[in-house]
């Protein structure tokens, strides 16, 4: 009997939030097979699929450094897959990669867009796409490059009980720094603190927030790293410490109104002359030759307890994925957000 395989393509450009059902059309198709396979291809079978917000920049026609999807396009995607079949010498049949498999259950991807899973033992299978994957790089290569945190500074992190936000900090204690979180809710805002080793946590939505922020901040901010833009940004150039370095690497605020005129410009900008700050836009993948260097650190501080991984699975298979989607705007995912696909143990 032929296998089914179900793809979200992309059907209509959303302004705002995308809408389940619209944005994107499910089409069950047959799924493609070893036949299928060219040299250099690899068959597999989608395990767990990565939420994250900077894929909602596909979706805008605009420059950016992933190219727009144009419309019927699938949509992209990073994922956990098994190795179904393989035409390829980097990956042979039953090993799990993560790959650029899209919204799909199968998929033919090239060998040059997967990654043999290789974790130490202790490790969750998981973690390839949180906090020793892609999340947990981008926080490591991040801060070495462009935050430099040094002992006893402090560091302020927005977006801080997200996928990436939840490492940068933690990370940041490891360097011995002070760490100020800044996050949507008071729950939140206690799990950084007690659970992860966060020094302080800010509510935003707080009505007191920039006296908060300026409280926790006595001695001004060394580092900042940026997830979510907008007017937190804002408030945190106007705290900045002289020589201070902010991380711009997402802005999570405003993905869903890109081009559009309410679209404020930051006031406090000046600070970057005044404070002499150094404020850069960073893209994890300028720096692939520090993946491995990246990737051995965050495995052994995982297993060493050094780092907690913080983690939002969402079950129900493919069907719940674009809607899974718009979760992370309201902000109720806590750590690396991802959809079970397919249990791990029913894979083949």
């Amino acid at each position: 009997m032929t296998r089914k395989n179900s793809t979200f393509y992309f059907a209509e450009r959303p302004q705002g939030l995308i809408v389940p059902g619209k944005t994107f059309k499910l089409v069950e198709s047959d799924a493609p097979t070893a036949d299928d396979l060219e040299d250099g291809q690899v068959l597999v079978e989608v395990i767990y699929l990565s939420v994250d917000p900077g894929m909602r920049s596909v979706l805008y026609d605009s420059r950016s450094y992933v190219p727009a999807l144009a419309l019927g396009e699938k949509m992209k995607g990073n994922g956990i897959a098994r190795v179904l079949a393989s035409k390829s010498a980097k990956a042979k049949e039953g090993d799990l990669v993560t790959a650029l498999t899209g919204w799909t259950e199968v998929a033919i991807v090239g060998e040059n867009e997967l990654q043999v899973i290789n974790l130490p033992e202790g490790a969750n299978v998981t973690d390839a796409l949180g906090a020793a994957g892609n999340t947990g790089i981008t926080a490591y290569i991040g801060l070495k490059h462009i935050g430099q945190p040094k002992a006893g500074e402090t560091v302020v992190v927005s977006g801080a009980a997200g996928a990436t936000g939840i490492i940068v900090g933690q990370i940041a204690k490891i360097h011995g720094c002070r760490v100020v979180g800044i996050a949507g809710s008071d729950d939140k805002c206690r799990l950084l603190v007690d659970e992860l080793g966060f020094d302080v946590a800010l509510n935003y939505k707080s009505p007191a927030f920039r006296e908060e922020l300026a409280k926790a901040t006595p001695k001004y901010i060394d580092v900042y790293w940026d997830n979510v833009g907008g007017e937190i940004l804002d408030e945190c150039l106007a705290r900045a410490a002289v020589h201070s370095r902010f991380v711009i690497c997402g802005s999570i605020s405003i993905y869903n109104s890109l081009g559009a005129a309410e679209n404020k410009g930051i006031r406090n900008l000046i600070q970057v002359l005044m404070q002499r700050i150094r404020m850069e836009g960073f893209i994890v993948f300028d720096y692939r030759d520090d993946y491995p260097e990246a990737r051995q650190a965050l495995g052994k501080w995982l297993v060493e307890g050094k780092i907690k991984r913080k983690e939002t699975i969402v079950k129900g298979g493919i069907g719940v994925v674009d809607s899974t989607f718009n979760d992370l705007f309201a902000g109720k995912n806590v750590g690396k957000l991802m959809v079970e696909v397919k249990p791990l143990q029913e894979a083949h």
